[in-house]
Parts: C-alpha cells; structure tokens; sequence
C-alpha cells in the first residue's frame, strides 16, 4: 500500500515546515512541498502537526507484582499507546532468581507475540548477576537486547548490591550494552518502612514518607559514581525528585554520560494527591513516589535544559478493586504503579508545549527523537525523514479532549487525570505504513507489532 500525507506541519527535533509526505510499503519514500503523485490513499492533514511515531521506553504490561499482575497486557496496553500517539515501546522482561536471562526473555516474547499492535523491544531486569549471567549479557546484545535494568530498591526482590551493579557496568563497556537503574536507597527505604508500620503508620500517604527524596539523590549520586568508575554510560529511570536531578545535572556538566528521563505523573501531580480521602491516596502508589508540587517546576527546567533526556511513562496499571485494595491496613503491599501509556503526548503537548515550558521540536525530543537515539533505535525511528520506518502521528493542536477512565482505553478502573482537559489530541496514527488509529477509532490488528532488535553502543 501507499500513503500520500498532504498539507501537514512536519516536526522532528530538529525541523519545522509544511510539506507532504509520501509512504511506501513500511517506510518513508519522499518529503516534498506539493507532491502530486498517485497513491492508494490521501490523507489531508491541514491544520494538523505531523510528528515521529511517539517512543516509550518505560513500560511494564502483563507484569507479575504482589500477588497480582498488572492490568494491561500487550494487547489492551498497546492499542492503548497507540491511541496516545505511541508507535514503539520498550518493556521489561525480569529475570526472577535461579533464572537465565534467556529465560526472561523468551517469556516475555511470548507475551507479546499475536499481542502486540506496536512495535516493541525489551529491557531485561537483571536480579541475579553470575558469571554466566555476565556471558548471557553479551549473547543478548548481539541479539538486538543491548540495555539491561538492575535496582537499588526492593531488597529480597530485585535488589542488587553493589559489587554486582559494578560489575554489570564494567560488562556494558566492553559489550556495548547500556545500564538503566532504579535510583532508590533500598535498605533505608526498607528501615523506614517497618517503623512506619511499627507505629501503625498504614494509610497510602506513608508510601511516599517512607522513600524520601534523599533516598533517590543519594542513589542517583551512588549509581553514577560507580558509572564514571566504570567509564561507561548510565541512564536513571523515572527520576521524580529535584535532589536527584541535582547529581545528574552536576554529572553532566563535568562532561559524564549520565542520562535521565522522568514520566509524566511526576510533572503534573504531587504529594498532595496522596491525602486525597480514603483510600484514595493509593492511586498514585508508586515508586519513586509522587514529590511536593514545587519539585514540577524544576523537572520541567531539566527538561527545556536537557539534563533530562527522555518522557516515559512506566505504565504499570492495577485496578484500584481487587488490585489496590490489596494493600488496604498496609500501604507496603499497595502494588506500585499508574497507568500512562495513554495520555503521555496530549499532557505533555498541552502542560509542556502550549505553556511554552518546551518547545515543540523539543517535545518531540523528548517522547520520540533522544529515547531512539540513546537505546538504539536511531534513525530507524524518532524522526520523519526519506528511508526511516513510516511511523507519524497527524495530531490536532486545537482539539481538546477531557481525560477518563471511563473514555480511555487502558484496561484500569481509574485515571490519576480524571477530569483533567487537555488540549492538542492525537488523530490518526501510521505505524510502518500502516494505519492503525484513524480519526481516533483503532484499525490496527494485535500482533502486527514487530520485536525490534536495538543497537549497541558504538
């Protein structure tokens, strides 16, 4: 099939025109002003911004967590991107103790596989590091897996020491891979904890008391630390407080390779939401939790100032019945997580760009060009140009949408935006030639996502 898209605004992280777009099979053919050429459709896309196929690289779908998994799985949570403006994601396959890396993997392409209606890839969550492991870490870049999540948090769990996060490091500087961590003082978290509980302290709120901002700076601070000891890149996931900005911010101006991305639900909600009556607070379980309001400001600067490089979202939906409630009388098995994988462009278009906090290059920056770039996905996605896959979301800045569970199409009885009104709505979504999302209403087919093998670094 071909695909003649007339009359857009083309923006990439670098560009601004108007200009038609011709598509070919899976990929972009030509870029032209006023293209007359024949074609199986024609999409009129006046008025309306032509953007790169939105890029997740945080997001957990199907995943087991405190005795119940998260709500969306391949299928529901991509078509649930899709509708957002999202094209590519990539999740995280955990390797659960006694496991191979292999292993993981395997599971989680299956989950995805007849599932998912995007294309996607994987991190793998390393819980367990042998020197075999350290060999499967290798075999598994040369696979197209080249980042891999280990954490600071979650002792028992997930948690890796020290010595391991350091010779994980070391391993990526010589097999191109890259480090994503979970920045959080796990030990400390877990003292807290248990006085909390010890003081009858249960109410959702006490979730964030108990992982102070201090907590994650001095993580943050740690995790680079054994990085620039290793001379090699690392990237901290969902970074929420300003304390922790502040080590990668001081990082990168030493010149270091320390990367960071933050999520939309640390730039537009707050510790407030957490005393919202009830049970209510235990919406916005997450880890890192949700910091004062004061904290958005200064994300929003590391955004426009690029000490922050990426918007994810770790989409890591529970319903609030059955799922939520598992935690009521104790805050500690409330399982983490939001959902996100939805909403992320609208409320960073209409928070980020409409306020003029970024620009829109820089938007499209953020949720699309600088993921693709630092995970290996760079110039197949994250931009419009001659020869890249054919990826673009048309979107309406001028329309406006009121954000609801109800009218999403996340598989969760909640949304933390409830009632929020947005402006700047995505229209139609092309994913590799194909459109899957077509004056809002979903066309696309579960299972025509593809497993993208990423690059490692050079």
């Amino acid at each position: 099939m071909s695909l003649l898209i007339k009359n857009g605004t083309i923006v990439t992280a670098a560009d601004f025109y108007k200009g038609d777009v011709l598509i070919e099979g899976e990929r972009i053919s030509t870029i032209g002003s006023s293209l007359n050429v024949p074609a199986d459709r024609v999409i009129d896309a006046g008025g309306k911004y032509l953007f790169p196929g939105g890029i997740d690289v945080h997001t957990h779908l199907d995943m087991p967590f405190g005795g119940t998994m998260s709500a969306d799985d391949f299928e529901s949570g991509t078509i649930a991107a899709a509708h957002g403006g999202t094209t590519t994601i990539v999740d995280f396959a955990i390797q659960y103790k006694g496991q191979t890396l292999h292993h993981a993997w395997e599971t989680w392409m299956k989950k995805a596989e007849g599932k998912a209606a995007i294309d996607y890839g994987f991190h793998m969550i390393v819980t367990e590091l042998s020197d075999q492991v350290e060999l499967e870490m290798d075999a598994l870049v040369r696979q197209g897996v080249t980042s891999f999540k280990l954490f600071m948090a979650y002792p028992g769990v997930f948690m890796l020491d020290d010595a391991s996060i350091f010779r994980a490091l070391k391993r990526t500087g010589r097999n191109g891979g890259t480090i994503c961590m979970h920045a959080e003082n796990g030990g400390v978290i877990d003292v807290l904890v248990k006085e909390a509980l010890a003081a009858g302290h249960t109410a959702p709120k006490y979730h964030a008391l108990t992982r102070p901002a201090r907590a994650e700076a001095e993580a943050t601070h740690r995790a680079i630390a054994l990085a620039e000891i290793a001379d090699v890149p690392i990237y901290i996931v969902h970074l929420s407080a300003a304390e922790a900005l502040e080590m990668v911010t001081e990082a990168r101006d030493r010149g270091l390779p320390a990367f960071a991305e933050t999520c939309p639900q640390y730039l537009f909600l707050s510790y407030d939401n957490y005393e919202e009556p009830g049970f209510d607070g235990a919406k916005y379980v997450m880890s890192p939790p949700l910091r004062p309001k004061e904290t958005q400001d200064r994300l929003w600067r590391g955004l426009a100032f690029n000490d922050l490089q990426a918007i994810s979202t770790d989409h890591c939906p529970f319903c609030m019945k059955e799922q939520k409630t598992l935690g009521e009388g104790d805050f500690s098995k409330i399982p983490n997580g939001a959902p996100g994988i939805e909403t992320r462009m609208s409320l960073v278009y209409d928070g980020g760009v409409r306020t003029g906090r970024i620009s829109l290059n820089r938007f499209v920056e953020l949720t699309s060009t600088s993921p693709a770039k630092i995970f290996g996905l760079f110039p197949r996605k994250g931009t419009i140009a001659p020869g890249t896959d054919a990826d673009i979301v048309i979107f309406d800045p001028e329309k406006k949408m009121r954000l609801s569970a109800r009218t999403l199409h996340m598989k969760v009885d909640y949304n933390p935006y409830e009632g929020r009104e947005v402006a700047g709505v995505t229209d139609t979504v092309i994913s590799r030639g194909r459109v899957i999302v077509d004056g809002g209403k979903f066309t696309g087919r579960p299972g025509s996502g593809s497993f993208l093998k990423r690059s490692a670094r050079s």
